[in-house]
């Protein structure tokens, strides 16, 4: 007879792939935002209670992670950006939560990257602000002569401040920065 420790969790094979990968990128998430994107993957692994085995299974490098964190918070400006009622100062400001909550992300904007895996998103994001910009009821105020690469390095300006601000004073960081490049960016 096999007796299992009580603390060790069982193995439910595939059916437990979605939950698992779930739960790695909302772990990685809270991780890379409180320890920094260089944070250990086994950390990482452990809070989401999975073994490495299954996080390097489902990711197996630490940018293959970081890109689908950084796809769900994609898909969540998508989401916002497809309703014509909102404007790009609210596309934006779902977009300064995101880095606030996490600043590692912001090299996964990078139009210039040779990487497709990086490319791609970058594009997506650039796509959508355009869209949003190129109509006046959605422009929310952005000054004109202004396009979705600058809004973009206004987001990554904001992003490298927060990259070298304690996770304590981040989020106050971080609005004072934003006002201060808002004032900039609108009319």
């Amino acid at each position: 007879m096999v007796w299992v420790s009580a603390t060790r969790r069982a193995n439910r094979g595939p059916s437990a792939a979605a939950g698992n990968r779930a739960a790695l990128i909302a772990a990685a998430r809270e991780v890379f935002a409180t320890n920094g994107f260089d944070a250990p993957l086994s950390l990482i692994a452990r809070t989401a209670g999975v073994g490495q085995g299954v996080l390097y299974r489902h990711f197996p490098t630490r940018a293959a992670l970081a890109l689908a964190v950084f796809e769900e918070n994609l898909t969540e400006v998508e989401t916002l950006a497809a309703d014509p009622g909102t404007t790009v100062a609210d596309v934006l400001a779902v977009i300064v939560d995101q880095v606030t909550a996490s600043a590692a992300f912001i090299a996964m904007l990078d139009p210039t990257s040779d990487d497709p895996r990086v490319l791609e998103p970058a594009c997506r994001l650039l796509t959508l602000l355009d869209t949003k910009l190129a109509d006046p009821a959605q422009r929310g105020g952005i000054r004109a002569g202004l396009g979705a690469t600058d809004l973009v390095l206004a987001v990554a300006m904001l992003a490298a401040v927060l990259a070298r601000t304690d996770v304590a004073s981040r989020q106050t960081t971080a609005e004072h920065a934003w006002a201060l490049l808002l004032h900039g960016l609108l009319d």
